[in-house]
C-alpha cells in the first residue's frame, strides 16, 4: 500500500495531511505528485471528489518554502465564488506555516482597488475567479512576474461559464511557471483553452466509479458539439421507423420541447406530439398511457418540468435529449423493473458542456454509457462566434 511519504511532501504538509485523517494517498495523488515534483506541465482529468483539488493545494504550499517575496507565487484560478471559498478553506486547513498570507479575489462585493492595494501589500497565494484576477492584473495590482505555479481548477466550468478569455490572458503575461489543468472531463473546448497555455502538457486521468453499481439498463451516449447538432442527430435517428417505433423524448423546458416539435414536425408532422403541450401544438396529450395506445403518434417530447415520475419500463425507446437538472429523475428511467422491456433503448445526448453532468450520472449509477460513434450522415452545425464580455467589477 502506498503511503504518503512517497508523495515527497514537507514534514509540515505530512503532519497537516494525516492531521486531517489522509493516511494513504489518492491515486491521482500518486500519478501526479511525482510529474509535480519533477516540474511538469500536467492536465489532470478526474471524476469529482478524487482528490485534485487537494493536490493542487498540497502541491502549492510544498512549492513555496518560505516568505520572501511581496508579489504571489501561486495563482490558483477557479470558476466561482464558492470554490474559490473552499480551495481557500483547504489551503487554511492544510497550511502549517502561519506566515504564509491568502488572498481571495472574487466579485463578492469587495471593492477592486481595495482588493488591489490588499495585493501591493503582499501575499503569497492567490485564489480567484479568471475575470476578478485580469480585472486586478489590467489596474497593475497584481504582479505575475513571481508566479511558480498556476493551477486551473475545475477548467470545464471555466469554459463552461465564458471565463476561457482572461484565463488565457493572464497565462500570458505569467513569464515562467508550471501549469497544472484539472477537470472532470476533457473535451474540444478545454483542449483549444489548454493548448493557448501549455505548450507540451502531460496528461493524466483517472477513473473511479466507486464500489456500487446500480441495476440500470444500458444506456448508448452520443457526445455532439452544440444544441443544433443535438437536433440533426434526433431528426436522423428518427427517420428509422422500424428501431424508433415509440419513442420519448425527455427534453428540460417547455422552450425546448416547443423547438423541437417545430423542427421534428417538419419532417414526421402528425407523428409527433407533446406532453401537456398547451398552446405548442394541438396533438398532445396529458398522460402517457394515452399515448403509448396511439396508433397514430410515434414520438412524444416531454418536458422535465412538467412531470415529477414516470414510469417508462414498457416504452423501447427513451432519449435524454437533455442532461435532466435533477439527476434523480434520470435514474428513475434507466432503473431496471420488473416491467423493464429487454431489449429497451435508451439513449442521451450531451454536448462538451454538459459532458460533466454526464460524467456525475455515471458516477451515481457505478456504471460507464457506452459511447456512439456519430452517423457519417449526421450534419456537424457551426456553431455562431460569441463576444468575449468580461465584467471587470
Amino acid at each position: 500500500m502506498a503511503t504518503l511519504e512517497k508523495l515527497k511532501l514537507s514534514k509540515q504538509l505530512l503532519a497537516a495531511m494525516a492531521g486531517e485523517g489522509f493516511l494513504t494517498p489518492k491515486e491521482i495523488q500518486s500519478k501526479l505528485f511525482p510529474r509535480i515534483n519533477g516540474g511538469q506541465d500536467l492536465i489532470a482529468i478526474g471524476p469529482d471528489d478524487c482528490g485534485k483539488t487537494t493536490t493542487c493545494v498540497l502541491a502549492a504550499l510544498n512549492k513555496i518554502k518560505f516568505i520572501e517575496e511581496i508579489a504571489p507565487r501561486i495563482l490558483y484560478l477557479v470558476p466561482d465564488i464558492e470554490s474559490g471559498e473552499a480551495v481557500l478553506d483547504k489551503f487554511h486547513t492544510l497550511n502549517r506555516n502561519r506566515d504564509l498570507r491568502f488572498l481571495g479575489l472574487f466579485a463578492d462585493g469587495s471593492n477592486i482597488d481595495t482588493q488591489v492595494l490588499e495585493l501591493t501589500d503582499g501575499v503569497d497565494v492567490i485564489v480567484a475567479t479568471p475575470d476578478r484576477a485580469r480585472a486586478a492584473y489590467l489596474k497593475l495590482g497584481l504582479n505575475l512576474n513571481k508566479i511558480l505555479l498556476f493551477v486551473v481548477d475545475d477548467a470545464d466550468l471555466i469554459v463552461k461559464k465564458g471565463l476561457t478569455l482572461p484565463t488565457v490572458e493572464l497565462a500570458r503575461g505569467i513569464r515562467k511557471s508550471q501549469f497544472i489543468v484539472c477537470s472532470s472531463v476533457w473535451h474540444e473546448r478545454l483542449e483549444k483553452l489548454v493548448e493557448t497555455i501549455i505548450e507540451n502538457p502531460n496528461f493524466v486521468e483517472v477513473d473511479d466509479l466507486g464500489d456500487q453499481q446500480l441495476n440500470t439498463v444500458e444506456q448508448l451516449l452520443y457526445q455532439v458539439p452544440n444544441f443544433s447538432t443535438k437536433i440533426n442527430l434526433l431528426q436522423l435517428l428518427l427517420t428509422d421507423k422500424d428501431v424508433f417505433e415509440k419513442v420519448l423524448v425527455f427534453v428540460n423546458t417547455r422552450f425546448t420541447a416547443e423547438t423541437i416539435y417545430k423542427n421534428l414536425d417538419k419532417d414526421f408532422k402528425d407523428e409527433v406530439a407533446v406532453y401537456k403541450a398547451g398552446s405548442i401544438s394541438e396533438y398532445s396529450f396529458e398522460n402517457v398511457q394515452d399515448y403509448k395506445l396511439s396508433t397514430k403518434s410515434r414520438i412524444l417530447v416531454i418536458a422535465n418540468e412538467d412531470v415529477v415520475e414516470m414510469n417508462v419500463a414498457d416504452l423501447p425507446c427513451i432519449i435524454h435529449f437533455d442532461i435532466p437538472e435533477d439527476s434523480l429523475q434520470y435514474l428513475q428511467r434507466v432503473m431496471q423493473k420488473e416491467d423493464t422491456i429487454l431489449d429497451q433503448l435508451c439513449l442521451t445526448f450531451c454536448t462538451d458542456l454538459e459532458l460533466a453532468d454526464t460524467r456525475r450520472l455515471e458516477q451515481s449509477q457505478g456504471k460507464k454509457m457506452q459511447q456512439m460513434e456519430l452517423p457519417e450522415d449526421l450534419y456537424i452545425a457551426k456553431e455562431k462566434p460569441k463576444k468575449n464580455i468580461v465584467k471587470e467589477d
